[in-house]
């Protein structure tokens, strides 16, 4: 990077950090200070907290180039938002505020038991340390590739900072962080989008470019066809990604000590239903961004290979010079064809634009033929091949075509994102540990002042472990569904629980202890022989803890009423 980049990167960085933590002196030294932010915050601080910790680094570095290859299907993955937030806001949130929680699994004890509290933070705190160490390595893993960045100093800085900070000020610094840490990361991508549309040719303008996306099939919005194996139809949205996101917001302690910090239940309420209307045109922007990637690359021959590393490996390949040449006479073909069917469609030449639109697909077909090609070449030479690119495609495109100083600032962006959601993650580890787990059955008596030093010190553990997770968080493909799989292993099950806790009253914790065990059991087992895709396990998970519960509730109803 140039130096202006390196300056506008620190200067960003630090200055959203420093003053962040400069508000978060202000909190009291207790739990309730650094755990809840002592509840004074407004609706606004809620609303960007909470699409902070959702919108990490592999949302911005990610899901573009998952609109690249896959184009925009992947937006139906949020339908089912705004569903889970109106649930959340007449059911979950009045319950959470009327009994004064620090955590979403105190509610569970004073409904059920303390066995289901600690079995159900037990679930959470699995897969949150396990996601948190991705979120850790998925910007770390990209910029050493691109930058050549080492990646363990990498991944030990962003885990260092942020760790400082939430040690420093607790939820009140880590929410004033936020709040300027998404002004930054929308204004990127505003920037990123403006400047792309400049660096098309002429001619083509952005109604242009859709019209080529659409023609190619990358602007795949909604998939009507009911598909349990499909990972992303609007069946799979609405109903899968309803008990997804109704269980990662409603019983997931990230995202419930965002807006317990509220100053009242409706301030909560406005934040989150905000949230779930914003989220789908956020999300939408940011893979329209992809797509616009994708066009980019239609006039400007894209590298064969986007992680650094691989091309490198490629450019010492016995070979590769002949594929490289037919790749290049493919590319300019096809941008020929291209520019041909931009001008028949503006001209509403409709016999040509069939025949055109063939063409270009044909070609596309022959690209990744020799993307293929090449990746057999590279293995059978015992070279580095690592063929998934889809992380690494938005970097890549920032770090070779856009100026001076806007690659540091889009560079702040994507590590403020990361700092963002692992902030929110550490707050959440730390406050599950905390009350559910020390105060609760360790040492419920000590005093604020010592509650409030040993959430420092557990931060600090917690901050240690994710780093070593995000040490082994290599090669997993597309980052933001390894995190997503990740949470649909468990969080189908919690959200069961406390479905139970809400709406079956005469079930029991003992009943609800053994359908969880046994729910997630299945569910494990469901993923590894493949049995759906994904968003379906959330589904399973849930439908299998509420139907054993009510099971074993009439099991023991009947068995009290013998004689």
């Amino acid at each position: 990077m140039h130096q202006l980049d390196w300056i506008v990167l620190l200067l960003t960085i630090g200055g959203i950090v420093l003053y962040g933590s400069w508000k978060g002196r202000e909190a009291k030294h207790s739990l309730k200070g650094f755990l809840l932010a002592d509840r004074e915050l407004p609706w606004y601080h809620i609303l960007l907290s909470v699409m902070a910790t959702q919108a990490s680094a592999i949302t911005f570095l990610s899901v573009p180039g998952q609109a690249y290859t896959d184009g925009m299907r992947f937006v139906q993955f949020y339908l089912g938002l705004p569903i889970a937030m109106i649930v959340l806001s007449v059911t979950f949130i009045p319950q959470y505020y009327q009994l004064k929680i620090f955590t979403a699994y105190q509610f569970l004890e004073e409904r059920f038991d303390s066995k289901t509290r600690i079995l159900t933070s037990f679930l959470f705190l699995i897969p949150r340390a396990l996601s948190t160490g991705v979120t850790i390595a998925a910007p770390s893993i990209i910029l050493s590739t691109l930058l050549g960045w080492d990646l363990t100093w990498t991944n030990c800085v962003t885990a260092a900072v942020v760790t400082f900070y939430c040690i420093f000020g607790g939820s009140k610094t880590i929410s004033y962080t936020q709040l300027l840490q998404m002004g930054v990361v929308l204004a990127g991508m505003v920037i990123a989008a403006i400047y792309i549309i400049q660096a098309l040719p002429q001619e083509i303008g952005m109604k242009e470019s859709l019209q080529l996306a659409g023609k190619m099939g990358k602007i795949n919005l909604i998939d009507w066809k009911f598909d349990i194996n499909n990972r992303y139809t609007i069946w799979s949205g609405i109903i899968g990604g309803f008990f997804l996101q109704l269980s990662y917001f409603g019983t997931d302690q990230s995202q419930v000590g965002r807006y317990l910090t509220g100053q009242t239940a409706n301030e909560s309420k406005k934040g989150l239903l905000l949230n779930g209307f914003l989220k789908i045109p956020m999300q939408f922007f940011i893979l329209l961004v992809g797509i616009l990637v994708f066009v980019f690359y239609q006039f400007n021959q894209a590298p064969l290979f986007f992680n650094k590393t691989t091309e490198l490996s490629w450019n010492t390949a016995k070979g590769h010079e002949v594929i490289d040449q037919e790749n290049k006479q493919i590319f300019t073909q096809k941008k020929q064809t291209e520019s041909a069917l931009i001008q028949a469609i503006s001209q509403e030449e409709t016999a040509k634009i069939p025949v055109l639109k063939s063409q270009i697909m044909d070609l596309h077909e022959k690209q990744v033929k020799v993307k293929e090609k090449a990746v057999e070449l590279l293995k059978s030479q015992d070279l580095k091949a690592e063929s998934q690119d889809t992380n690494y495609i938005f970097l890549r495109f920032i770090v070779d075509h856009l100026p001076i100083g806007l690659v540091g600032f889009l560079i702040a962006m994507i590590l403020l994102a990361s700092m963002g959601s692992m902030a929110s993650a550490f707050g959440s580890l730390t406050s599950t540990v905390m009350v559910d787990i020390y105060q609760r059955f360790i040492n419920p008596h000590a005093s604020n002042e010592h509650y409030w030093w040993s959430s420092k010190l557990v931060t600090l553990a917690w901050g240690i472990f994710c780093l070593v997770v995000a040490q082994f968080s290599v090669n997993m493909g597309s980052l933001i569904e390894v995190v997503n799989i990740l949470g649909s292993w468990f969080y189908g099950t919690i959200l069961g629980v406390f479905l139970c806790a809400f709406y079956l009253p005469k079930t029991q914790g003992t009943q609800v202890f053994w359908a969880a065990l046994i729910a997630e059991a299945f569910v494990i087992y469901a993923w590894k022989i493949d049995l759906m895709a994904f968003l379906w396990l959330n589904v399973l998970g849930c439908v299998l803890v509420v139907t054993l519960a009510f099971l074993f509730q009439g099991i023991s109803r009947l068995s009290k009423a013998k004689p």
